[in-house]
């Protein structure tokens, strides 16, 4: 019988958190404007505010990604990256998800090699960057070698589902020595398929609106704001849990 994957929901602050960790969520992976960016580093207060929220550092995620854009990064943005890893592991972040590629679309293993020893103990996470790759198969034993622990990824697809057969060749070439994690466009509707790809965890934001319509004016971006949905998380969670 095959385990159950873990559950990690995106959010953004601790009230996300706490909803997610209410309906069943295993992890959560943190990080600010999800919505506009894919995700950016977040504060370090934020960080602590969550940490605080979901109890145990094993349950905490921190996304460190310095600007919006590819994932080719210069010395500055490398060095900003190892400060902001170092300082969400030494307030309590359990895992650091990060991703660096090179000029020629491979993977940057000196960045890595940086980012790893700045998160010391930390689980390390390598994020979607890899469904920029043509062959994400093939650099895997690289991670591996990078010390990394759990890879982001969609299988290259827009959505996972779309990308389950690329999932299952990960899972296929990781062989266990890191695990794979289902993220990207994820519906609850596609969980069970996404299980059968042999997955180690699924990763979806379950987000909603806010519903708040107060101006946000000519500097302040779009109006509203995204919350985490209890109701998604739960019925992911109850999805990942059923007998098959």
């Amino acid at each position: 019988m095959m385990s159950v994957p873990a559950l990690e929901i995106a959010v953004q602050d601790a009230a996300g958190a706490r909803v997610a960790r209410a309906a069943g969520a295993d992890r959560v992976e943190l990080c600010q404007a999800l919505s506009a960016t894919g995700g950016l580093t977040p504060s370090p207060a934020t960080v602590d505010a969550v940490l605080a929220a979901v109890g145990r550092p094993e349950r905490l995620a921190v996304l460190v990604r310095p600007r919006t854009g590819g994932f080719v990064y210069d010395d500055e943005d490398v060095a900003l990256v190892a400060a902001d890893v170092a300082e969400v592991v030494r307030r309590g972040a359990g895992a650091v998800v990060v991703g660096a590629l090179t000029r020629d679309g491979g993977v940057d293993r000196r960045t890595l090699d940086l980012w790893k020893s700045a998160a010391g103990t930390a689980e390390f996470v390598f994020h979607r960057a890899i469904d920029t790759l043509s062959d994400p198969r093939s650099v895997i034993g690289e991670l591996v070698d990078c010390g990394v622990d759990r890879i982001l990824t969609s299988g290259g697809a827009a959505r996972s589902i779309d990308g389950a057969g690329v999932l299952s060749g990960l899972v296929d070439e990781a062989a266990g020595r890191l695990q794979i994690m289902a993220g990207g466009g994820v519906r609850v509707e596609d969980i069970v398929a996404l299980r059968a790809c042999g997955v180690h965890a699924v990763h979806l934001s379950a987000k909603t609106s806010s519903g708040d319509l107060a101006p946000s004016g000519p500097g302040g971006g779009d109006t509203g704001f995204d919350i985490t949905d209890g109701g998604i998380v739960a019925r992911a969670a109850a999805a990942l849990h059923a007998e098959h």
